[in-house]
């Protein structure tokens, strides 16, 4: 009996893990396809400064660069996996703003 009963709870816990991914991939792509989310995405990305360097001659402070670019990789490798065709556009919006406000100046 308690491996049938065993068995039952692996099933639902698989289910339930199915529909926990189910929901953060959807959370994710509702995110992404909406403007403001790219934006917000590339504000994140900015700060986790994904692109630069995070080399430091203190290795306490490069450490704590890099654990902070991790998460922009981490939001970077979902793109890649989920919508890879949104970086571009998120980019380019990216890339108009800052042509806008640098001719504000």
């Amino acid at each position: 009996m308690t491996n049938a009963s065993d068995e039952r709870a692996l099933e639902r816990k698989e289910r339930e893990d199915k529909l926990a991914q189910r929901q953060e991939i959807s959370d994710f792509l509702w995110l992404m396809n909406a403007p403001q989310g790219r934006r917000f995405v590339w504000r994140l990305m900015a700060r986790a400064n994904v692109f630069g360097a995070v080399f430091n001659t203190h290795g306490g402070v490069m450490n704590f660069n890099e654990g902070r670019r991790d998460s922009g990789l981490f939001l970077l490798g979902e793109i890649d996996r989920l919508c890879p065709e949104l970086f571009a556009v998120m980019a380019a919006e990216n890339a108009r703003q800052r042509d806008e406000n640098q001719t504000d100046d």
